[in-house]
C-alpha cells in the first residue's frame, strides 16, 4: 500500500499538472474571429432531377445584428434573471456546471450545458454546437478569456444577437419581428420575458408547435405560459420589476405570438415541400432543427418538377372551372383541397397539393388535416377479409387462422337499406347506451344480397359494415396498418362506423397505402428526402435507412385492385376512365357524412395519387369542417366529381410518356360466403353520388324523417356534432394540422388514446356511414 505521503503528493502533482495545463492552454487560445464562425447559412434545395428547387433556411430568416442601446432593458433583464442571475458579478463561467457536463459526458451519459451566458455567447459566436469533451474545454478556456477583455455590456449584447430563438430568427431583433412583428425596441416586459423563454428550447416552447414527440402546440403553450411566469418571478426576485407590475403583466394575460408565417420565397407550393422536407429530416436524421436552420446543406428531395406543376395545374384548373367564393359565399367560400402523390415500391413522393399558397395558407393539406377519408378506407376492409378471414359464429371471439373462413370477393352479403348492424355471432350489436343501429345506404337505396365486388362497385354501405363486424374490427386496423396508414390515425376502431371511414389518414399517408395495392402488397413508407450533403461531404443518405415489407400478401392485394378496378370501369369511379383507357387503373371514390369531405384515391403500377377536398376556414380561432352542400353549384360534393376530375387530370398528365403495365392476373382466393339471388343490380352513373347517410338508433323501423341541422342539433351518439357543441374540433382533427406523416410533419397534437376505449362510440368520430 503507498503511503500518504505518496498519495498526497500524486493529487498534488496532479492537480498541479491540470493548472499548467489549464494555464498552457489559456496562453495558447486566441479568441477567434466572430464574423466567420457566427454566420449562418443558407441551404439549398433540389428537386429530385437536381436541379435547384429553392434557397432557403438559415440565412434567409431574417438575422439583423443591433447594439447593446437598441435591446430593450426588459429582455436584458429577462434573460438575465431566467438564465444567469449572477452575470454581471461572475467571471463568466460556472466551474461547478462544467464539471457536472464534463463528468456526464466522460461517463457516456447525457449531454448537458451547465453554461453562463458568457459561456453560451462564446458556443454561439466562436464555436460549433457539438456537444464533446474537446469543443467544452475549448469553450471554458475561451469563455475565461472573454470574460476578462470584454464588457459585460458587449458579452451580453452579443449572446442576444446570435441566440436562436425559433423560427429560423437569430438574434433579438429577428425574433421580434419573428414572433411579434415589431422591432426589439418596441418590446413590452411581457413579451421580452416570452422570448427569454424561447431560448430555452424554441422547438419545445413555440406556441405554434414544434417537430417530435412531445411538441405539440398545446404542450408548447403550456411549457411557454409557465417559463413565462418563472422570468417574470425571477426578475421580481433579483430587483428588475416591482411585485405590482409582475401581477399587472399576469392579470392580462400570456402574449400570444403571431402565427408563424412563411418567408416569400416559399410563396405557392414550395414552402409545403420544404416544410415536409425539414419536417422529414427533423424525425428521421440526426439533425437537429437549431442545426437545420443554421443551413449550409443541400437536400435532395423526392420531388418532381414536372408532376408538381402537372397537380397544381390540374387543381386550379377545376377549382377556377366550378368553385366561385364571389357567386356562392355561402356554399363555395373556405374549399380547400389536398392531394399526394407517391411511387409505388420505392415510397418516393413525388408530387403534392398543400393548399393555394404556403405564404397565405399555413396548414399543408397533403399532410395530416383530420380530414376524414370516408368509402376509400373499405379496401382495407376487403383486404382484411380475404387475409384473416370472417369468424366462425359459433365459436369465441379470438380465433386461430384455421377457426375462420377466407372470404371470396365473390361472397354475397345483405346490401338492403337499414340493415341491423350485427356481431360475428349473428347478435345483434348495441352501443354502450343498449340502443342497436340501422344502418343506411346512398339514397336509402336496397341493393339486396350482391357480391362483395358490387358492393365495393356501388359503394353499398350495409355488405362492408358487417363484413368488417365478422372479421373483427381489430383485424381491419391491423390491414390498414400493414398497408401503411399510421396507428395514430385510426382512433375509434372499436365502432362499427371505423369500417366506412372515419379515420382521418393524410392524404401522403392514403397515396401510400394505396401504393401498397399496386405494389402487389409490398410496404414502404412515403418519404421526401433522399440525401443531405454538408460542408465536408454527405451527411446522410435514405438508402441507410429504407426498408420494403410484405404489409400485405401479394395475392390478397392483387384480388383488392382487381375489385378496384371494377370501381373504374363500371362503378362510382368512371371519371378516371380515361387514365384506365392508357394505363390500367384502380380506384375508389369516398365522402363522407354531412358532406364535409370527398375523396377519390387511386393508382396505376406505376403511381398512387389520393386528392381530397373538404371546406374550413384556416384563420378562424375554432376550426371546424363545414357541408358542401351547394358548393361549385352541385347538390352535394362526392368522391366522384370534383376530386376524381383533379385526379384524372393530372394523371394524365403524370403518366405521359409512360408504358401502361398490366396488374397481376389476381388468382382465385377464398370461400364464396352466403348464397347469390338470381336478380340483377343495376349498373350505376356516373354522376351517382354515394354520401352514406346516417344510421339510425332505433329498436323498430326508422321513420323517415329529414337530418336534423347538425349546427343546432346533436343527434344520438354523434361524436362530431358533441365534439364541436362543446367548442371541440370536428372529425378528432385539431386546428392546423396534427399527426403527421413520415414523409411530412409531427404532431401538433395527440390523437385519441388508442387503448382503453369502451364499446361503442368511442373517440373515433362520427357513428354515422361513410362513403
Amino acid at each position: 500500500m503507498p503511503s500518504w505521503k505518496q498519495v498526497t503528493g500524486t493529487c498534488l502533482g496532479f492537480f498541479g499538472l491540470l493548472l499548467a495545463t489549464a494555464g498552457i492552454g489559456l496562453a495558447m487560445v486566441d479568441i477567434p474571429d466572430p464574423q466567420k464562425t457566427a454566420e449562418v447559412q443558407k441551404n439549398v434545395y433540389y428537386w429530385s432531377d437536381n436541379t435547384q428547387m429553392v434557397i432557403a433556411g438559415g440565412g434567409d430568416k431574417n438575422r439583423q445584428i443591433i447594439d447593446y442601446e437598441e435591446i430593450p432593458k426588459s429582455m436584458q433583464n429577462a434573460v438575465v434573471a431566467a438564465e444567469n442571475a449572477t452575470f454581471w458579478d461572475d467571471n463568466g463561467v460556472d466551474p461547478m456546471g462544467i464539471a457536472r457536463a464534463v463528468f456526464n459526458m466522460a461517463m457516456g451519459g447525457s449531454t448537458q450545458s451547465g453554461s453562463t451566458i458568457t459561456q453560451q455567447y462564446v458556443k454561439n459566436t466562436y464555436l460549433s454546437q457539438e456537444q464533446t469533451l474537446k469543443r467544452k474545454f475549448t469553450e471554458l478556456l475561451i469563455s475565461v478569456k472573454v470574460g476578462g477583455v470584454k464588457e459585460k455590456e458587449e458579452i451580453l449584447a452579443g449572446y442576444l444577437n446570435t441566440a436562436y430563438y425559433g423560427r429560423g430568427a437569430y438574434g433579438i431583433e429577428a425574433a421580434a419581428r419573428a414572433y411579434y412583428n415589431k422591432p426589439a425596441l418596441d418590446l413590452s416586459t411581457s413579451e421580452s420575458a416570452f422570448l427569454a423563454a424561447t431560448l430555452n428550447g424554441p422547438n419545445l416552447y413555440d406556441p405554434a408547435g414544434g417537430q417530435g414527440p412531445g411538441a405539440s402546440a398545446k404542450e408548447n403553450t403550456e411549457r411557454a405560459t409557465n417559463r413565462w411566469k418563472f422570468a417574470l418571478r425571477r426578475m421580481v426576485e433579483i430587483g428588475k420589476l416591482d411585485q405590482s407590475e409582475r401581477q399587472s403583466i399576469l392579470a392580462k394575460g400570456f402574449p400570444e405570438p403571431d402565427k408563424p408565417k412563411p418567408a416569400t420565397n416559399k410563396a405557392g407550393q414550395i414552402g409545403y415541400l420544404t416544410d415536409l422536407a425539414d419536417n422529414y429530416i427533423v424525425a428521421n436524421t440526426t439533425l437537429s432543427r437549431t442545426e437545420l436552420d443554421r443551413g449550409g446543406y443541400k437536400i435532395h428531395t423526392t420531388f418532381d418538377k414536372k408532376k408538381m406543376a402537372a397537380l397544381t395545374k390540374a387543381v386550379d384548373k377545376v377549382e377556377k372551372a366550378n368553385i366561385d367564393p364571389k357567386k356562392r359565399p355561402k356554399t363555395d367560400k373556405y374549399v380547400q383541397f389536398g392531394g399526394a402523390s407517391v411511387e409505388p415500391k420505392t415510397g418516393k413522393i413525388k408530387a403534392i397539393y398543400g393548399g393555394s399558397d404556403a405564404t397565405v395558407h399555413f396548414t399543408n393539406n397533403a399532410d395530416y388535416t383530420g380530414v376524414q377519408v370516408g368509402s376509400t378506407f373499405k379496401p382495407f376492409v376487403l383486404s382484411a377479409a380475404m387475409e384473416y378471414g370472417i369468424r366462425n359464429p359459433d365459436l369465441p371471439p379470438e380465433q386461430t387462422p384455421e377457426q375462420r373462413t377466407i372470404v371470396s370477393p365473390k361472397s354475397i352479403y345483405d346490401g338492403d337499406n337499414k340493415l341491423k348492424v350485427k356481431n360475428y355471432d349473428g347478435t345483434i350489436w348495441h352501443n354502450e347506451k343498449d340502443e342497436e343501429w340501422h344502418q343506411r345506404n346512398d339514397g336509402d337505396e336496397s341493393k339486396g344480397d350482391i357480391d362483395l365486388r358490387t358492393a365495393m362497385q356501388f359503394s353499398t354501405n350495409t355488405p362492408y359494415i358487417q363484413l368488417a363486424m365478422d372479421v373483427g374490427l381489430d383485424k381491419v386496423r391491423e390491414t390498414a396498418e400493414a398497408a401503411g396508414i399510421k396507428k395514430d390515425n385510426l382512433p375509434g376502431w372499436r365502432s362499427p362506423s371505423f369500417a366506412l371511414g372515419t379515420s382521418a389518414p393524410s392524404a401522403i399517408r392514403l397515396a401510400g397505402a394505396y401504393a401498397t395495392y399496386a405494389a402487389s402488397g409490398k410496404q414502404v413508407d412515403p418519404y421526401s428526402v433522399e440525401s443531405i450533403e454538408g460542408k465536408d461531404g454527405e451527411v446522410w443518405n435514405h438508402d441507410s435507412v429504407a426498408k420494403v415489407k410484405q404489409g400485405i400478401p401479394a395475392d390478397v392485394a392483387d384480388n383488392v385492385t382487381d375489385v378496384l378496378r371494377t370501381v373504374v370501369q363500371e362503378g362510382t369511379g368512371t371519371a378516371a376512365k380515361p387514365v384506365d383507357a392508357q394505363w390500367p387503373t384502380a380506384g375508389k371514390t369516398g365522402t363522407t357524412d354531412g358532406n364535409k369531405s370527398a375523396w377519390f384515391a387511386g393508382y396505376t403500377r406505376q403511381l398512387s395519387t389520393a386528392i381530397g377536398m373538404f371546406r374550413v376556414d384556416d384563420q378562424a380561432k375554432n376550426q371546424k369542417f363545414l357541408e358542401m352542400y351547394g358548393t361549385g353549384g352541385q347538390e352535394s360534393i362526392h368522391g366522384a366529381s370534383f376530386p376524381a376530375e383533379i385526379w384524372t387530370e393530372y394523371m394524365l398528365s403524370a403518366m405521359k410518356g409512360k408504358s401502361p403495365q398490366q396488374f397481376p392476373e389476381p388468382s382465385e382466393l377464398g370461400t364464396i360466403v352466403g348464397e347469390p339471388t338470381p336478380t340483377p343490380t343495376p349498373t350505376p352513373t356516373e354522376t351517382e353520388q354515394e354520401e352514406s347517410p346516417d344510421p339510425t338508433p332505433t329498436t323498430e323501423a326508422p321513420p323517415e324523417t329529414p337530418d336534423p341541422d347538425p349546427t343546432t342539433t346533436c343527434r344520438p351518439l354523434d361524436w362530431e356534432c358533441r365534439q364541436n357543441e362543446n367548442g371541440g374540433n370536428e372529425n378528432g382533427g385539431n386546428e392546423n394540422g396534427g399527426p403527421g406523416d413520415p414523409g411530412g410533419g409531427q404532431p401538433t397534437t395527440e390523437p385519441p388514446p388508442d387503448e382503453g376505449e369502451t364499446e361503442g362510440n368511442d373517440n373515433g368520430g362520427s357513428w354515422f356511414g361513410n362513403n
